[in-house]
């Protein structure tokens, strides 16, 4: 960060104290830090802590400044902008080219990166209107840091609460030193497992959390890619700013797959699909009568197998989830389904199988000797298969 120019916007959260320790950490490591208050955000820290914490003037109205057009010349001065804390008005604003006041007319002037990290009540971090701003503003480029659940202004905990300082200068870093090697790249993603119905109540499913296709989304759109995610029931919150689809069965899946298929660079098959399904469901409950129960099943479309057959310029990934003889699955696998990459683990293992955080896989090509990449965090396998993928492509 060292003799970069930030320019910190702060909205009015009760977060809002945050930012002055955000700030600090900033100047800390050689940056210099501009600050601009909206009113709000006046109510809960006072423009004269950040003019002491940062020894530079702080913007609080378009029309106090000797300059002409501050907000013009904030914009120009900056080399990074940070929102935080960024309220839901706030978001709502730059996501529709609302400018009506210092902070939101600076930041429509900004052609630096922005970084906004929400804050706000859980339940309008979940409402349909802040998930389409914040979808539409990731779209643009904007690189958004999710709130975390924890305890809330209103005195119960939830997802809303704004990471710690520390935790958002990490990020910011992080994000500044990613490779934006998948901009300009659309990537298709399947996640989660499916669920094939056998009456009103029950169904067939298996034990895929999302984790690793969630992953593979995230780090997607880190390095730069318009990423669509078509997942299966999960405890997982959707990545804001991924296009995303939810399913529940194998045929779901397939459909919502052949749609978006065509116009894909990469697309990386990681749902655990189903094999097979009821051949009939009953449209009722079935009662528990008998001591036996016999269901007739039905193969599912092999969606991976179909997706090699319609490839033409696409890297097609696909998963080999075995419990034994692994490379051997996973090679005959690779050549059936027409893969360009195939993921093999062993999900027999509890410290990487499904629900963990870790992940350990063979990566095979119909090229290359099969690669082991030792245990690893499901984020960094994720960027481990792109950067494969990217390679595939012969754009690495």
């Amino acid at each position: 960060m060292e003799k970069k120019h930030i320019a910190l916007y702060v909205s009015g959260g009760i977060a809002a104290y945050k930012a002055a320790i955000l700030a600090r950490l900033f100047v800390k490591q050689g940056a210099k830090v501009k600050v601009a208050m909206t009113k709000a955000a006046q109510a809960f820290v006072t423009p004269l802590t950040f003019k002491g914490l940062t020894h530079q003037e702080v913007y609080t109205d378009l029309f106090e400044n000797d300059s002409p057009v501050p907000h013009i010349k904030l914009a120009d001065w900056t080399d990074l902008a940070v929102v935080v804390p960024a309220t839901a008005n706030v978001i709502a604003k730059m996501a529709n080219g609302i400018a009506d006041d210092f902070v939101t007319t600076a930041l429509l002037a900004t052609a630096a990166p922005k970084y906004v990290v929400p804050a706000m009540n859980d339940k309008m971090w979940a409402d349909p209107a802040t998930r389409r701003n914040i979808a539409r503003l990731q779209a643009d480029g904007v690189a958004i840091l999710e709130p975390v659940n924890g305890l809330l202004a209103e005195g119960y905990a939830g997802k809303g609460r704004m990471p710690e300082p520390e935790a958002i200068y990490a990020w910011i870093a992080d994000v500044e030193n990613i490779e934006q090697d998948l901009r300009g790249k659309k990537v298709l993603i399947s996640a989660g497992g499916t669920r094939e119905g056998i009456d009103p109540v029950r169904y067939i499913a298996n034990r895929s959390s999302g984790k690793m296709g969630y992953a593979l989304a995230k780090r997607a759109l880190a390095r730069g890619a318009e990423v669509t995610l078509v997942t299966g029931p999960t405890k997982l919150t959707p990545p804001a700013g991924v296009t995303t689809y939810e399913i529940k069965t194998a045929a779901e899946l397939e459909e919502a797959m052949l749609i978006h298929y065509a116009k894909q660079d990469i697309v990386i098959m990681a749902a655990a699909v189903a094999d097979y399904r009821v051949k009939t469901v009953a449209e009722q409950k079935i009662k528990k009568n008998a001591e036996t129960w016999q269901l007739e099943l039905v193969k599912n479309p092999d969606i991976l197998k179909r997706l090699g057959k319609l490839k033409r310029e696409q890297v097609l990934v696909g998963f080999a989830a075995e419990t034994t003889d692994l490379l051997a699955h996973a090679t005959k696998k690779l050549q059936q389904k027409k893969a360009d990459l195939l993921v093999a683990n062993d999900v027999s293992r509890k410290d990487i199988g499904f629900g963990a955080d870790d992940n350990e896989a063979w990566l095979l090509t119909r090229k290359n000797a099969p690669k082991a990449t030792g245990k690893l965090k499901k984020t960094q396998l994720a960027d481990l298969i792109l950067s494969s993928a990217l390679q595939l492509r012969g754009e690495s």
